[in-house]
This record gives C-alpha cells, structure tokens and sequence, in this order.
C-alpha cells in the first residue's frame, strides 16, 4: 500500500496538480521523475553512482539506496510515470525530528538557463546561503506526546539570519517544547545528537574528509538530511543520528576539479554544528514567524545572552 509521506520537510510536495513522492511500508520512498531534464539527471546519477567504484564504500552509506526505477500511478491520481525507488530514511523510526540543510553558497548549475540563474541566485541571495554557504529548507520536530510532531511553514524557515539559522540548530537538539516562547532552547540532546563517534558532526567529518578530495561530481543544489529519534533519546536510549545527502537533479560531471561550492557549504555547517557543541549558550535569539492567518507564532529562543527579537 503506497501513501503520502508526512515526514517530507522540503523538495517538491504533492498538491496543485503536481505529483509528490509516495512511500510503503517495506521501507521505499518513491520519488516521481521531474518531467523536465532534472529527472533524467537525478536518474542517470544514482545509476552511476551505484556502479560507481571510485566511490568509497565507507562513504555509500551517506547516500539513499537506489533501488532502480519503477512506473507508478502518479500521487495526484493523474497519470502513470517512473519513479524513483530510494530507501525511506526515516522509515523504522518513531517521531523523527528531520531537517533538510540545502548546501552551497550557488544552488544553480553552470549550464542551467540564465533565467533559471537569476531565480535561484535572488532566492539564495534572500536565504542565508550567499551568507553562510547553507540554508535550511525544512524541518520538523518531536515536542512531547501531547503535541506530537512540530512542522513549520517552509516559507518562514528559508529566509533566516545567521543568528537565527543557530538558534534553529540549537532547538534541533533540545529536550524542551520547540514551541513554548517561555523557554529557552536547552542544547541537552546535542552531545548525544551532534557530537560522539558516531554522531552528526562526525558523520560530516567524514564526508568533509571525502569532499576534499573527490573530484566525480558536483552536487549542486544537493540537501544534507539529518535525522534522528528525539523521543528515542528523551528516554535514555541512543539517538541513531542519521546523515544522508539527497536531491541530485543538478548534478554535474566533477572532471578532476574539487567541489569547492558543496564543501565550503558542508564546512560553514560544521563550524555552526561545533560551536554549539563547545558554546551552547553564546547568544540568545527570539524569532517570531507570521502565519498565513497574520498571528506571530514565537518559535525560537535561545539562552540569556546579546538578545535579538526579529518579525518576520
């Protein structure tokens, strides 16, 4: 039985006569082929890169599994057309708290239309990632079991300052309700979530470590997705942190060149990751994100230092 996915943060989302991506129950996530030449592109990519043996095995798992192609009705009731078949990364866990980080300071492509270059730089040049090299695209967060799972707006997520995109790392890994404007994001899940051996930023680590040398692809306009248990966590057991890179339909050919753009990106996101790790107090933030019904939700606050309140 195939169903809408209600963990999807960020990417193209079913709706408006689009169709979305669809999951089961055997643990695939079932993503319909753009129509345009990014589907072809994303397509060819995890068919080289699965056959690909200049790529690490180590480094394979940071990636979905591809599990070939397959021809769906589309989720919208439309018609049928391929889809992609990947591994569900969240499937198996309960109340995941995911964020999508999209990385890079550029997220067009050399040869995409000049058109298209201008969209995608006033929207990078509006988000934090001519700024910070990322941006985040998306989120959601386990409050408690009384108020489930926290998703905001991604409209109000994606055009934030350097002080708040912290601030929202921060509640990233905090025990207390990501809702509540009287508290104070806490940090105390951040040395089980971001740090350890086998933690986020070590898993970071290791793809930094692998894009300072790798020269195959470009992953323009590519997401970090970091996943975990925050329900898991608050009961004493492990977090299962998960980083994997997603959306690959603007990638290009590396030819023996660095990807300078992604791993600039992927190093500004750990700088912002460790800090928090060694300084979880250092600035206090407070954030209020205006609806579509014109009230201001207060969502992010930090501890008790250089105070900002930013509307948005």
């Amino acid at each position: 039985m195939l169903k809408v996915p209600d963990h999807q943060v960020a990417g193209h989302q079913g709706g408006h006569g689009q169709p979305g991506p669809l999951i089961d129950d055997s643990g695939r996530f079932y993503k319909p082929l753009q129509d345009d030449d990014r589907g072809a592109i994303e397509a060819a990519f995890y068919t080289s890169f699965s056959s690909n043996t200049r790529v690490p095995d180590h480094i394979r798992r940071f990636f979905p599994v591809f599990h070939g192609t397959q021809l769906l009705d589309a989720s919208d009731g439309s018609s049928q057309r391929p889809h992609l078949v990947l591994e569900d990364v969240v499937s198996g866990r309960s109340h995941p708290s995911v964020m999508d980080v999209k990385i890079g300071s550029r997220t067009w492509y050399p040869e995409a239309s000049e058109d298209y270059i201008q969209r995608c730089f006033e929207k990078d040049r509006k988000s934090s990632s001519l700024r910070l090299g990322f941006r985040i695209s998306g989120l959601q967060l386990y409050g408690s079991e009384e108020s489930g799972l926290w998703k905001p707006e991604r409209k109000l997520v994606h055009n934030l300052s350097t002080d708040e995109v912290r601030v929202v790392l921060k509640k990233f890994v905090s025990s207390n309700s990501p809702t509540d404007p009287n508290l104070n994001p806490d940090c105390s899940l951040a040395s089980s979530v971001y740090g350890g051996s086998s933690g986020i930023l070590a898993q970071l680590l290791e793809l930094k470590s692998w894009f300072e040398d790798q020269t195959i692809y470009h992953l323009n306009s590519c997401s970090v997705l970091m996943v975990y248990g925050k329900k898991k966590v608050l009961k004493g057991g492990s977090s299962d942190a998960e980083v994997k890179l997603i959306d690959f339909a603007h990638v290009t050919e590396g030819n023996g060149i660095i990807d300078h753009n992604f791993l600039g990106g992927l190093c500004s996101l750990i700088k912002f990751i460790s800090e928090i790790l060694t300084s979880p107090d250092e600035c206090t933030t407070k954030v209020y994100l205006q609806n579509s019904d014109n009230k201001n939700e207060e969502i992010l606050t930090s501890s008790n230092e250089c105070t900002t309140k930013v509307c948005l």
